[in-house]
């Protein structure tokens, strides 16, 4: 009972807060020589070591699933990079001044943060082949990000990126 509660409320948080995508890549792209991958090994991913062996892991886990494996000699290296930013807070100051009949009004308003700025991460994905192709596939994850989340709360959020970002691998043609 104690793991379903736990459960739904890492769903609950993970839902509440959008993950984004955007992908591109070249078309003349033939996805299906691709079988075999492995990770630069100077990749600096942005992310701490805890973060990036999660996300390493939730990587592997979804290609495997995909018919993907990890080769020495790969057919594709995948490059990872993040960066952290606070979304603009939302601040407003109005003057309004208005009149009907012989009645005129005026009125200030100002707006007041309630709270703090939201913190956010991209995460950009590349699929670069080394023998030739060069970078063919990209995508660039943008989500809310909580510095002080919980182990569990952070291997949640990561795995819910992998899998939207995996969702449209290989590209439809």
């Amino acid at each position: 009972m104690k793991f379903f509660k736990i459960l739904v409320l890492t769903l609950l948080i993970v839902s509440c807060a959008p993950i984004r995508v955007n992908y591109d890549f070249d078309k003349s792209t033939d996805f299906s020589k691709y079988k075999t991958y492995n990770y630069y090994a100077d990749m600096k991913t942005g992310l701490s070591d805890l973060d990036t062996k999660r996300f390493l892991d939730a990587l592997d886990t979804k290609m495997k699933a995909k018919g993907f494996s990890l080769a020495e000699k790969p057919d594709f290296f995948i490059d990872i990079k993040s960066s952290e930013f606070q979304s603009a807070q939302r601040n407003t100051v109005g003057v309004g001044l208005g009149g009907g009949g012989r009645n005129v009004g005026g009125g200030v308003s100002i707006g007041i943060p309630v709270g703090q700025a939201g913190v956010n991460r991209q995460i950009t994905i590349d699929f670069v082949d080394e023998n030739g192709k060069g970078l063919f596939w990209q995508a660039v994850s943008e989500s809310s990000y909580t510095p002080n989340a919980s182990p569990e709360n952070r291997e949640a959020r990561l795995n819910a990126i992998i899998d939207k970002v995996l969702v449209n691998y290989p590209p439809k043609q």
